[in-house]
């Protein structure tokens, strides 16, 4: 048992209280500018910048940082963003003239992916998953000098909320890892509220300076991607068909904890598995990942009695992360990093993804379309196929006049081995190494066929032949959430740099 020292002499040498030394009280975090504050944080040529995707297409303030750090000549810079959305088109200005020459995120899309595939960024960019990341930072094999976050409210000591003000997003999940490892963090919003922020999502103790200005972003570019479910009857059917597959599991029980993406399709299996629930008098424990207001809806139907949320996709979840307790923010740490021994991707029961491509051994694409083109990255894809008991990848056989299910993926994003089940528009296919779900599937009367049978049928359907792979210089290297690379993409045949 402990004890604690009984004479002052157990306490050692004692020093005189100096006060002469102490710091100066500090008053206020805030700064004039941008330009004040990149000063304060010493930033220079090499130095590593963060910033995150909360505000989806409608951030604003990746590009207003690099204008000004362009503008105070700095070169050579890595911007190290959760995410890039086509509103980010301008960091193909900064890359030309050298501001920017490294690049890391863990979802591109847009302008420049293009760039990217064309060869444009001097160094390989580095495309993670959202826990990849997170274990990266916590590692340090990912260091930032200074992370520049969106905030929606701040005070002026730099206590942080994305619940209220003009810009209001909701959930801060993304920054919340990225300041605790920063050299450096600076808060720009463009609401400045009176001591203290309420509802304090990211502390003062967390962020050194605050800037004020006019606009941090547009919050309906929010909702940049699908929030609602499909409702064509091939999209329906496919739903109807992955919702069977989870009911036929056995896993659609009370305490079912369940995730999907923000695709029509995903939503679409997301409604029927709502209906079943309903029908049958399950409550479910959580619906976890990027929350829209589907999940809102199901969770105000009583059907889950919580939102675990990394990131609003629409202002209906901000909406109800403002104002219901049982909608809580988790870090992207929490929610996927390999590392720390209990994400809560690990506690997710079911998983409904998507895919650009699957191929024969169950890999999976969504970082690139045919042709090579970067059009995304895992974010979270990788780490939830991993982590959930049961992973669904729900598709048609062919988009844009291209098979869907191929020989061999253009890049290997999710691996084979974490997929269970591929629900397509033809059929289900059952990844071998789960023999188990299989013999659950035919007993329920589910239409299971080979992957194999698949693939020749979307051969078959598909209109348009892929292009030839690209054979030039690796432009981006895809990680698995360890570090380790699953695949590299190369430089596109032409020699154009730009999009």
């Amino acid at each position: 048992m402990h004890k604690l020292p009984r004479r002052i002499e157990d306490y050692g040498p004692l020093r005189a209280y100096a006060p002469a030394t102490d710091p100066a009280p500090c008053r206020s975090k805030r700064l004039d500018d941008l330009d004040a504050a990149i000063a304060a944080c010493e930033l220079s040529d090499g130095a590593t910048v963060s910033f995150h995707h909360h505000l989806r297409n409608g951030d604003a303030v990746l590009n207003m940082v690099l204008d000004r750090l362009a503008a105070r000549g700095l070169k050579d810079l890595h911007v190290a963003a959760t995410s890039i959305f086509p509103v980010h088109a301008p960091l193909i200005g900064h890359i030309r003239n050298g501001t920017v020459t490294r690049l890391s995120a863990n979802f591109i899309s847009g302008p420049v992916g293009e760039a990217i595939s064309h060869g444009l960024v001097p160094h390989p960019v580095v495309l993670r998953t959202h826990g990849g990341r997170a274990r990266a930072l916590d590692m340090g094999e990912l260091q930032i000098d200074v992370a520049f976050v969106a905030a929606p409210a701040a005070d002026e000591m730099g206590n942080l909320s994305g619940r209220i003000g003009t810009t209001a997003c909701g959930t801060l999940g993304y920054p919340l890892t990225d300041v605790e490892v920063a050299r450096r963090v600076v808060a720009v919003t463009d609401t400045l509220v009176p001591f203290p922020t309420p509802s304090i999502d990211i502390p003062q103790g967390k962020v050194d300076h605050v800037v004020a200005v006019d606009r941090i972003g547009d919050p309906s570019g929010i909702a940049s991607g699908t929030t609602t479910p499909a409702t064509d009857p091939v999209s329906t059917g496919i739903g109807d068909r992955a919702a069977a597959v989870i009911a036929a599991s056995g896993l659609l029980t009370d305490g079912f904890s369940f995730q999907t993406g923000a695709g029509g399709i995903s939503l679409c299996t997301a409604a029927a598995v709502g209906r079943r629930m309903a029908d049958e008098g399950i409550t479910g424990s959580f619906c976890a990942g990027g929350i829209t207001g589907f999940h809102v809806d199901m969770l105000n139907a009583g059907l889950f009695r919580g939102l675990m949320d990394v990131q609003c996709f629409d202002l209906e979840a901000v909406r109800s992360y403002q104002s219901d307790p049982r909608h809580q923010m988790m870090s992207a740490a929490t929610y996927a990093a390999p590392h720390i021994g209990g994400a809560v991707v690990d506690r997710v029961d079911a998983v409904v993804l998507g895919a650009a491509e699957v191929d024969l051994t169950f890999n999976v694409n969504v970082t690139t379309k045919a042709g090579g083109i970067v059009i995304g990255g895992s974010g979270g894809h990788a780490d939830t196929a991993a982590g959930a008991r049961l992973t669904l990848v729900t598709t048609r056989l062919t988009a844009a006049g291209f098979a869907k299910i191929v020989p061999q993926v253009g890049t290997l994003t999710t691996p084979g081995a974490t997929v269970d089940v591929v629900v397509t528009d033809h059929g289900i296919a059952v990844n071998p190494l789960r023999a188990d779900l299989a013999e659950r599937l035919h007993a329920a009367g589910l239409p299971i066929c080979g992957i194999d049978a698949l693939c020749d049928q979307a051969t078959r359907l598909a209109t348009r032949t892929a292009p030839p792979a690209a054979s030039g210089r690796v432009v981006a290297v895809s990680e698995y959430r360890d570090g380790s690379v699953t695949d590299v993409i190369r430089q596109i045949a032409d020699n154009r740099t730009g999009a």
